[in-house]
């Protein structure tokens, strides 16, 4: 009996010693029994996920998504590259060319030149849509082509937009075609070309734009293009209103030299009843003939007058250089027929006409008092001068193309 005990004990005891036996101990991927689970299927095409990226970030593990601090913020566990951002990247982008809508106008329409400084286009009503009016104040400008040309320059004029400050220097821009050279007795105020303002300078206060100004005759400037740019100046000033404003200098092929401007205005507020206007004012010279692929000029026989100098006449008195004409106005377009006195193209290497004096001399600038009561100029030594108020007086240096841009009449009495 004793012994059966025994047994019992030592059965008892295996048995106890089999059941607390830990189910850790069993292989990785078994369950207790022995039985190997299967691994998790993968998909070979998963179905693209319809969590929003923040649902998907805080699905991540923290190494993927970043621990949490603290105070919930979230703190990467490895170290971030260098990056720039779009803003940074923005800054370092050049401005693109803004889109300004460019008018169904063919130079086709346009008749040659002869004598008149401006030809009416469509009817002279321009060809801005309804959707362009607008009663805000704005400027834009075309962006240089791959020569280097401009393009159209729009602008709803307001008072905003017209100058505050003094006119600043525009001699450091060298348009497309430029050549400095005069043509003494034949051209008035004796130098060809101008750096003519697409937006002149009174409308808007540009200086030194190089997308606002082209090489323009003196004749387009003042002939052609600054009666109407006043004219839009003087209803601005005088009704507080706006005008709708575009001026598209037109290049014939690769011409560096625009033949003409297409010039159209609209008064906003009135719908176009007190300025309304579609013109060709062409970028010739009486008297000059002009080689629009290049720039290059040469007195015309058959227009000059007879007192018209020779090109072996001497240069004048100073050559230094100084600051280079100014002009107010001026786009160019290149109609379909070159204006009269324009030489061929084939004859532009070899020209069969005399030159005019030196192609890079230099203007010099002219002393002129301003009165800035009664927009007059006049020489310092008018009799005028001397009856002005003090506070009235402004002394200026430069050319007579500049001043008159500024909304200035010259005097009557000293005719400067």
């Amino acid at each position: 009996m004793k012994k059966m005990r025994l047994n019992l004990i030592v059965i008892i005891a295996l048995l106890l010693c089999s059941c607390a036996q830990s189910p850790g101990t069993t292989g990785p991927g078994r369950s207790p029994s022995g039985y190997e689970a299967p691994s998790p299927a993968v998909s070979a095409s998963p179905e693209p996920s319809t969590e929003s990226p923040r649902e998907s970030a805080e699905a991540l593990p923290p190494q993927a998504a970043g621990s949490q601090s603290g105070d919930g913020s979230a703190i990467s566990s490895q170290s971030k590259p260098d990056t720039v951002s779009v803003s940074d990247q923005a800054e370092n982008l050049p401005e693109p060319a803004p889109q300004i809508p460019a008018p169904p106008f063919s130079l086709a329409d346009i008749a040659p030149y002869s004598g008149e400084p401006c030809a009416v286009v469509n009817g002279n009503v321009p060809y801005f849509s309804k959707e362009e009016l607008t009663t805000q104040s704005f400027e834009s400008y075309s962006g240089l082509d791959d020569l280097g040309r401009c393009g159209a320059a729009y602008a709803c004029v307001g008072l905003d937009l017209m100058p505050t400050e003094e006119r600043g220097s525009i001699g450091n821009v060298r348009p497309t075609g430029w050549h400095t050279v005069k043509y003494n007795d034949i051209v008035d105020g004796n130098y060809l070309y101008n750096r003519c303002h697409l937006i002149g300078y009174l409308l808007s206060g540009e200086n030194a734009n190089e997308r606002n100004l082209i090489t323009g005759t003196r004749y387009l400037n003042v002939q052609g293009m600054l009666p109407y740019e006043n004219r839009i100046a003087d209803y601005v000033q005088e009704s507080g209103n706006h005008v709708l404003y575009r001026v598209t200098p037109v290049f014939e092929g690769e011409n560096l030299l625009a033949s003409g401007v297409l010039m159209e205005a609209l008064s906003v507020e009135d719908g176009g009843q007190a300025v309304s206007f579609c013109v060709y004012a062409y970028n010739v010279q009486p008297g000059i003939a002009i080689d629009y692929a290049t720039g290059e000029s040469a007195i015309d026989p058959a227009q000059a007058p007879a007192s018209a100098p020779s090109a072996t006449q001497a240069p004048p008195e100073s050559t230094e250089p100084s600051q280079a004409p100014v002009s107010e106005s001026a786009a160019d377009t290149s109609p379909e027929q070159s204006p009269a006195g324009a030489l061929p193209q084939e004859s532009a290497q070899e020209p069969s006409i005399e030159p005019g004096v030196s192609q890079e001399e230099q203007p010099q600038g002219t002393a002129y008092i301003l009165n800035t009561n009664t927009h007059k100029f006049h020489y310092p030594t008018c009799r005028s001068v001397k009856q002005m108020k003090e506070e009235n007086k402004q002394n200026y240096t430069g050319s007579r193309d500049d001043v008159i841009s500024m909304g200035y009449d010259p005097c009557k009495n000293c005719n400067p």
